[in-house]
């Protein structure tokens, strides 16, 4: 049996643009033909698909790096490069991706079939043919494709419910699974026999809805204790939360304070103690549960439902499937998470520092490095659209403000050159 999965690192790159051509119309009888470089292809888009028959992270483990495809360079003949291939990522249906570095949602693949671009893929870089001017009519250089950089996420497998199951471990939450739903669960009568959090469709006067259970909960899962920090995730989606307890005490537990310190746990993890609840006292068929059931009842408050139930003889779940539809019915659908977007590198001609080396200034950032590779240093006309654009952006105003001087030694990635004002 395969491992459940619900928390995996993952890696990703776009596609780089494609570069520029630098080329010449040759032509019989045609002299001077003209430049006719055609442009790089732009690069392949990571894309995200939610595959309802995925259930689990696990392939995510043992692969955990995916990059698209580059595009093609620009040919001769004004022939742009090919577009590189998308790549499509598969993930479950209620995969939550976060970036790494900040935390902060960029994806929710909350339904089936759903489809989000994740990273872009670069630019292509314009061929000579667009640097042609009555003053330049045969340019030697051209852009290079933008580069784009890998970027590390985190997958959270969040599940898809309308109701989730909460309580202590081994107070019969599996078994009443197996009673409203079709779900076939694990059952056994020791602690964590639920390891996975398991979903099964429930239908009640032709409605229908999916009820999870998740794995028991104990004090100080929202800590980490237990199993439960690992699967109060699952119960983020859910709309109503139907608290199951052991009302009979056949652990040697009091119910009342089991009540309350899953309550508990459930406001330490965010907003959970916020949703609606539905009580299902189980195991009515022992002894001291008419007597705990009447207790219960004092203790909370008198507008929360509590429906007596056995799953050991399947006694009073019509009751409480009513009144879980009902209650549904009135509730809003669930929200996907809000989404930001992934802040990437823009090679914008601003985007630079200027650092003091001893005598030497060094000149860097992604718009330096992308203008740097556009220059062919052979060429002169290239050499002085390099100059002009360094001067348009500041950068020329900007190395003399940091002391720079005519013949200063100006680097720029492995590339040093002398400074002319």
């Amino acid at each position: 049996m395969a491992h459940f999965v619900d928390h995996a690192p993952f890696s990703a790159k776009a596609g780089n643009g494609g570069n520029g051509c630098v080329s010449f119309h040759r032509e019989k009888f045609v002299q001077n033909g003209g430049p006719d470089g055609g442009d790089g292809g732009r690069g392949g888009d990571v894309v995200l698909l939610a595959d309802e028959n995925m259930h689990t992270l696990l392939d995510f483990r043992f692969r955990s790096k995916y990059e698209a495809q580059n595009g093609m360079d620009g040919g001769a003949g004004r022939c742009t490069g090919k577009r590189g291939e998308d790549l499509i990522v598969k993930v479950p249906v209620g995969t939550v991706v976060r970036d790494k570095e900040s935390g902060k949602i960029v994806a929710d693949m909350y339904e089936a079939g759903r489809k989000k671009v994740l990273l872009s893929g670069g630019r292509g870089g314009w061929g000579n043919m667009h640097f042609a001017t009555p003053t330049r009519q045969a340019p030697n250089f051209a852009k290079p494709g933008m580069r784009t950089e890998k970027r590390d996420f985190v997958l959270e497998l969040k599940s898809i419910a309308d109701v989730g199951l909460v309580g202590y471990p081994n107070v019969g939450k599996s078994t009443i699974l197996s009673v409203l739903t079709s779900a076939r669960p694990k059952i056994a009568n020791y602690h964590f026999t639920t390891l996975t959090p398991n979903l099964g469709l429930a239908r009640v006067d032709g409605q229908d809805f999916v009820i999870a259970d998740i794995p028991g909960l104990i004090e100080g899962a929202s800590e980490g204790a237990g199993l439960g920090i690992d699967f109060l995730r699952h119960v983020e989606r859910t709309r109503l939360l139907l608290h199951v307890i052991d009302i009979s005490g056949s652990e040697g537990r009091d119910p009342l304070e089991d009540y309350d310190r899953i309550n508990a746990e459930l406001a330490s993890y965010g907003d959970l103690i916020q949703r609606p609840q539905i009580i299902a006292a189980n195991k009515m068929d022992l002894p001291e549960a008419e007597e705990n059931l009447a207790r219960l009842r004092e203790h909370v408050s008198p507008d929360m439902q509590i429906f007596p139930v056995s799953a050991a003889t399947h006694q009073g779940f019509d009751q409480l499937l009513r009144a879980v539809a009902s209650t549904l019915s009135k509730l809003p659908d669930a929200k996907p998470f809000e989404e930001e977007e992934v802040e990437l590198i823009a090679m914008k001609s601003g985007q630079y520092t200027i650092t003091r080396e001893n005598q030497t200034f060094v000149l860097s950032g992604p718009a330096v490095s992308m203008l740097l590779r556009s220059v062919n240093f052979e060429d002169e006309e290239s050499m002085n659209w390099f100059h002009r654009t360094m001067r348009r952006a500041g950068m020329i105003d900007a190395l003399r403000e940091k002391g720079a001087k005519e013949g200063s030694v100006i680097r720029i990635d492995d590339m040093e050159f002398d400074f002319i004002d």
